[in-house]
């Protein structure tokens, strides 16, 4: 996938103190960079406990660029699958960069009640919601045109539907929590912090979408 590089047009009025995301991260080295005491030492533990990728979220709210591009390379693969599996592969890049963008837009307010991966996850998940609604609009108006066709339109006789497929076919709560715990490999509480709901509810909506997974296989086949 490709790595972040963000153009000017990305800032805002109104966001000239935020600190701004690496030009080009896969040039930037934490190894071979001059030491700055923004930037956590990894080799000595954090006193507050926090984990290293929050560490590296909290040095690069003050704007040091091996921060920044250290935080961006310890999440973007964990992210990237994220978007991918919320909603599709091919849209995934262009989620990642916008998650980012109001990700170090929003960095100053960190305030890593939760850690940084969790934080930027929530952020994620907007960024993924705001696009499936964009997505249904346009589709809404394509359906309209469509509909006669298809009601009348036959099944595939092949009954191939992939995995991936039956998971973008769950009830969006479901697909989310699922993918959460099941595929990114947070935590139900961890999960239930992103969605912003009790951790009884995660269990329940993973439950559910797993039943609803072992439903549609036995349709398939």
């Amino acid at each position: 996938m490709a790595l972040l590089e963000h153009s000017d047009h990305s800032a805002r009025p109104g966001d000239a103190a935020a600190p701004r995301p690496p030009r080009a991260v896969a040039n930037v080295s934490a190894d071979t960079a001059p030491p700055d005491p923004a930037v956590p030492d990894t080799a000595r533990p954090d006193p507050a406990g926090r984990d290293v990728g929050t560490q590296w979220a909290i040095a690069a709210a003050h704007g040091d660029p091996v921060a920044q591009a250290a935080f961006v390379r310890h999440t973007q693969a964990g992210l990237w699958r994220l978007a991918a599996a919320l909603v599709e592969p091919s849209a995934a890049d262009d989620l990642v960069q916008e998650t980012y963008l109001r990700a170090f837009r929003a960095l100053p307010s960190f305030e890593a009640r939760a850690t940084a991966r969790t934080w930027l996850f929530g952020i994620a998940r907007r960024v993924c919601a705001d696009h499936l609604r964009a997505v249904t609009r346009r589709r809404r108006l394509e359906a309209l045109l469509s509909r006669q066709r298809a009601a009348t339109q036959e099944p595939d006789p092949a009954g191939a539907v992939g995995a991936a497929d039956l998971v973008r076919a769950l009830a969006p709560e479901r697909r989310s929590a699922l993918v959460l715990t099941q595929v990114i490999g947070l935590s139900y509480e961890e999960a239930a912090t992103v969605e912003g709901v009790p951790i009884g509810t995660i269990r329940s909506r993973v439950a559910r979408a797993r039943a609803d997974l072992i439903k549609a296989l036995g349709d398939t086949r």
